[in-house]
């Protein structure tokens, strides 16, 4: 829960949309893999709560995280302090890896791969934004983002003729 709430007042802050996608991805993302019968998983609620601290991992690298007042590391390693301290605990690992795997997918599709030049292929659709307006849930800073038709296209300024 601290890690959700701290994401949600984070980077999703004024994007209660987008987070509310996020875990629509989340939920439809587990149902996918509960599909899968050598995983032999039915019950997610465990790998979506752990979907939350990998991406606020990934969204706030350099913090200091205290576990359990032993030890303190980046924020970047809480979630495989968190699988090693299961693993330890004798807490099975594969709903654990399941809620990484699926934080990461989400976490590539909408950052990394984005920020690398591709397409963002889970942008957050119109209808969970209308869905988030309608019920008045959260604050509305977000809407739809229209991309600029300049943007990812070459240079287009002005060109000076030298010489005349």
């Amino acid at each position: 829960a601290r890690y959700g709430v701290q994401i949600e007042r984070g980077p999703f802050d004024r994007r209660t949309a987008d987070f509310l996608w996020m875990m629509i991805f989340g939920v439809l993302s587990l149902l996918g893999f509960s599909l899968v019968p050598a995983l032999n998983s039915y019950f997610m609620g465990r790998s979506l709560v752990f979907m939350l601290p990998y991406i606020w991992a990934r969204e706030f690298p350099n913090a200091q995280i205290s576990m359990y007042g032993l030890f303190t590391l980046k924020g970047f390693y809480l979630p495989w302090a968190m699988l090693a301290m299961n693993l330890i605990f004798g807490a099975p690992l594969i709903p654990d890896l399941l809620g990484i795997v699926v934080g990461h997918l989400y976490y590539f599709l909408t950052e990394l791969h984005p920020h690398a030049g591709g397409k963002n292929i889970l942008k957050t659709p119109i209808w969970v934004h209308k869905l988030v307006a309608r019920c008045n849930v959260g604050p509305q800073g977000n809407g739809p983002v229209q991309s600029e038709p300049t943007t990812g296209t070459a240079f287009r300024g002005r060109s000076y003729r030298l010489g005349r």
